[in-house]
């Protein structure tokens, strides 16, 4: 059973040691806002030992609506992730949506996260693993569980076996997302950790118009 290092951290991934956390906003909003969100998760992570990786998004942009807000943007973004990583210790995570992104956000962020939406997207694939940061993909909605193996044998192709595959739920009929425990089991036959998005998989995405 594989086993993915965070570099320059004593922080680790395995199906078979201790759970990690990996929470924060959805998006990030400002540095005052960011350093409260992280601050509060790590004080809740610090009382129950529990390992905790900060994540939140410079751009989400896969919103439903055009009105809907969308981040800061990669370059305040990027030092707000820093300024974080070195107030509180804490690994930070973040998703990349093109290419030309990786190596940029790499430069900052310890894990790269690849959306539900582009898990399939080749060149975004091998960019974000020829980082050699760990590359967490999540498994889009449309996907079977068994079809993340051609996933990722593309980031494998890079030479880089730093992975991290999330279950995020199944589309089931219209709007409606589920959670197929059997994938759980289904996942970690790839060898490698697998990590639960407990929020996207139980959300109903459009479910309100212009919203999830």
């Amino acid at each position: 059973m594989k086993q993915v290092f965070i570099p320059n951290t004593v922080l680790s991934f395995s199906n078979v040691q201790e759970f990690v956390l990996i929470a924060g906003p959805c998006q990030v909003e400002s540095l005052e806002h960011s350093v409260d969100m992280c601050g509060s998760i790590n004080e809740i992570a610090q009382q129950y030992h529990l390992p905790f990786v900060y994540k939140s998004s410079y751009d989400k942009a896969n919103r439903t609506s055009i009105n809907s807000q969308r981040g800061l943007g990669l370059e305040q973004s990027l030092k707000i992730f820093d300024y974080i990583k070195k107030e509180f210790n804490v690994p930070v995570i973040t998703d990349v949506h093109e290419p030309s992104q990786c190596e940029e956000v790499s430069s900052v962020v310890d894990i790269l996260q690849i959306p539900a939406f582009l898990c399939r997207q080749t060149d975004l694939l091998t960019a974000s693993a020829k980082t050699n940061k760990p590359v967490m993909i999540k498994k889009g909605q449309f996907l079977a569980p068994w079809d993340m193996k051609n996933v990722i044998t593309k980031v494998e192709s890079t030479g880089n076996k730093n992975i991290l595959i999330t279950e995020r739920g199944v589309s089931f009929g219209y709007n409606t997302l589920v959670t197929d425990m059997r994938s759980l089991p289904e996942l970690t036959k790839t060898g490698y950790p697998v990590v639960m998005d407990a929020t996207h998989s139980v959300q109903q995405p459009g479910g309100q118009g212009t919203s999830s």
